[in-house]
């Protein structure tokens, strides 16, 4: 009864997170596999720990451990950043905290078996604070993530960078570890230490969240109104009504006109599968989630091969000219797959 105790509130604090996902980013599979990774990275911390405290005082301990716990942690999700699997704020929480939360369900599993008997309510209490303190630094690692892969596609995209942006996920990768190592050395009543890990932590998370959104709607917003005015420009032929128009009439004497043509149909299939995406996005943030008709999905798939048999038939040279106007950013890119992939089922 003890180690259900002690396991109970990972599994509750998980569903609830998962719940709240309404753009359904993350699959069940996938957070499965994420809390696996989770207690992967505390078996190995156990090992290292082992190793460690032969070398390093009681003293040092306290510091160095949870840094390398949340280093150690930040692997598998740095490998789905890495991979653009996590662009949007809820699916870095989610995946951040089922990976803290593999890791607290193997620790509570190990001072269950290696530490003192304990009353239910001490266990049920540990496990709950445990808990918050690995799914909770795990996620604002998580978001550290997300907001680092936005940098980099914005630097690929030769996107100016905010300084706010910056400063915001420097922010966020020195505090998570902060807070564990301040756990690790602090202790209080055990209530108030529990109302103050909760407070810091939901305040975190609440203050990430405000940040994406904003960065959110700079994304669908401005990116979309750009996207469809150019769209408009090209269907009406008259590429100089907008700055891109401008842009890419300048490139024209460049390339053959056959190439050219393609750049331009290959511009379009980008915009169009761009805006179909972002439509998608925003219908499932406001809840309103329905399927698409088979036609649509036809469409969306025709467009999407005629799209990527025109990336290889162009070059590099070509796309390479166009790439301030083809932005592929991660959360482009996470959208448009999540699309493709709705269309293929």
């Amino acid at each position: 009864m003890s180690f259900v105790a002690a396991l109970l509130p990972v599994v509750i604090y998980i569903f609830v997170v998962y719940k709240i996902d309404n753009f359904s980013l993350v699959s069940v599979r996938g957070l499965i596999l994420q809390i696996v990774f989770g207690m992967m990275a505390a078996v190995v911390c156990f090992f290292l720990f082992q190793q460690t405290n032969k070398i390093l005082t009681e003293s040092q301990s306290v510091f160095f451990d949870p840094i390398m716990e949340e280093a150690i942690k930040a692997v598998p999700i740095v490998m789905l950043a890495c991979r653009k699997q996590i662009v949007f704020f809820i699916d870095s929480v989610i995946c951040g905290a089922a990976v803290g939360g593999g890791f607290s369900i193997v620790e509570n599993i190990f001072y269950l078996l290696l530490g003192d008997d304990l009353g239910m309510g001490t266990v049920l209490f540990r496990g709950l604070e445990v808990a918050l303190i690995h799914m909770g630094c795990s996620a604002i690692v998580a978001a550290c993530c997300m907001l680092m892969v936005r940098l980099v596609g914005r630097a690929i995209s030769r996107q100016k960078l905010d300084v706010k942006d910056v400063i915001m996920t420097a922010f966020l990768l020195l505090i998570a570890p902060t807070i564990h190592v301040c756990h690790n050395i602090f202790h209080f009543n055990p209530l108030i230490q529990f109302i103050f890990v909760i407070t810091i932590l939901g305040a975190l998370l609440v203050l990430t969240f405000m940040y994406d959104v904003d960065m959110i709607h700079r994304w669908l917003d401005t990116g979309l109104d750009q996207q469809i005015g150019l769209l408009d420009s090209i269907k009406e032929g008259h590429l100089d009504d907008t700055p891109t128009g401008v842009f890419l009439e300048s490139v024209k004497e460049s390339f053959p006109p056959e190439v050219y043509f393609d750049i331009i149909c290959y511009v379009q299939l980008n915009i169009e599968l761009a805006v179909a995406a972002k439509s998608r996005v925003m219908i499932r943030e406001s809840g309103i989630d329905f399927p698409l008709e088979d036609s649509q999905k036809e469409l969306i798939l025709s467009q999407y091969t005629e799209y990527k048999l025109l990336e290889k038939s162009l070059g590099k040279t070509a796309r390479m000219t166009i790439a301030p106007v083809v932005k592929l950013l991660p959360a482009d890119l996470k959208s448009l797959n999540d699309l493709v992939d709705e269309c293929k089922s």
